[in-house]
């Protein structure tokens, strides 16, 4: 198969293929989604099988409006109008109790429930008005891989296997949207999968919000994308190095101890001290947790394709956009931190 790249002048062709029972990745704010006509079984089964991931993980729904939600779903909780005012469109995904027969068990990944979102990208919110349907939208690339955050990630993963990629440049944010679970029974929303819009932020709409950090294993059914225990992860072995220069040196000294080769995804501030003692280098500038989360997913595709054994990344405190960060990057390092009192064996 061919894998077209539609520039933002092609809409309507990608759209139509999408009605056809095609898959097209396309832009959002976060990651680039891999998209398939959620009303079509047989397309969101392809998405399974393009990524390679597992069937018992539901899939977000991608909708061009509030109104297209409404024809899924019957009863809304109290604070879904202030949470949609506020926050659509944008990076919160948001979790109903949809009718019976509605979605088929590929999307809902046999829950009662679905997750929308309204996608902070004009291009394909015209995607989805031309289709006339709601898109499943997973991240476009192989699962358990760093999600792309351009065209070029999604070709490299994927070319060949879906009918085309929607090209609208590097996404801003760089992380999965925040995924809110309003079907409690204590009526008391729940942060499932941390995103750009944090607890706080949602906290200042709804009153108490509680963040689930359990971390599902692999026999387990998750409620939400990206509650896997490991996930987003490059080739090569990660550490998190939650410390200053010393922990990195600690963590270098160590790795040359065993003739490996080093890649680092750092700020400005700390590859400079160690440009030349490592093989790899991928920096992603100013030294803020913005920065880091914006270029992660981008900085450890980087890396896994250079000559390198080990990837050494640095660590945020675990505060509002933080958390986010190191969610994803301790399901990249399969839980593995190297902190000032550790000791590698």
């Amino acid at each position: 198969m061919e894998t077209k790249q539609f520039t933002t002048d092609e809409i309507g062709e990608a759209a139509e293929l999408i009605r056809q029972g095609e898959l097209i990745a396309f832009p959002t704010e976060t990651v680039y989604g891999l998209g398939a006509n959620a009303l079509d079984e047989q397309a969101v089964k392809q998405v399974y099988t393009v990524k390679g991931r597992p069937s018992d993980n539901p899939l977000i729904v991608h909708v061009s409006d509030f109104e297209m939600v409404t024809q899924y779903v019957t009863d809304f909780p109290k604070h879904t109008k202030s949470l949609v005012d506020a926050f659509w469109p944008g990076p919160l995904t948001l979790i109903f109790d949809v009718k019976p027969t509605t979605f088929s068990t590929t999307v809902t990944g046999g829950l009662n429930t679905v997750a929308f979102r309204m996608p902070n990208n004009l291009k394909t919110i015209e995607l989805i008005k031309e289709a006339h349907v709601p898109l499943v939208g997973p991240s476009a690339n192989t699962s358990g891989k760093p999600s792309p955050t351009t065209a070029k990630h999604v070709y490299h993963d994927l070319h060949g296997k879906i009918a085309g990629i929607l090209d609208d440049g590097p996404t801003q944010i760089g992380v999965e949207s925040t995924v809110l679970d309003l079907t409690t029974k204590n009526g008391v929303p729940v942060v499932l999968r941390p995103g750009a819009i944090t607890k706080e932020q949602l906290e200042q709409v709804v009153g108490k919000v509680t963040l689930d950090q359990h971390l599902i294993t692999e026999k387990e059914a998750p409620k939400a994308p990206g509650m896997k225990y490991k996930h987003y992860s490059p080739d090569v072995p990660v550490w998190i190095i939650d410390g200053d220069k010393d922990v990195f040196d600690k963590a270098i000294n160590w790795a040359k101890s065993k003739n490996q080769r080093i890649g680092l995804f750092t700020s400005d501030r700390i590859t400079s001290a160690f440009s030349t003692e490592v093989t790899a280098i991928f920096s992603f500038g100013e030294d803020t947790v913005e920065q880091g989360t914006k270029l992660l997913f981008a900085g450890l595709r980087s890396l896994d394709e250079q000559n390198i054994d080990v990837i050494f990344a640095q660590a945020f405190p675990e505060s509002e956009l933080g958390i986010a960060y190191m969610n994803r990057l301790k399901k990249a390092a399969n839980q593995k931190i190297l902190k000032i009192d550790s000791i590698f064996e």
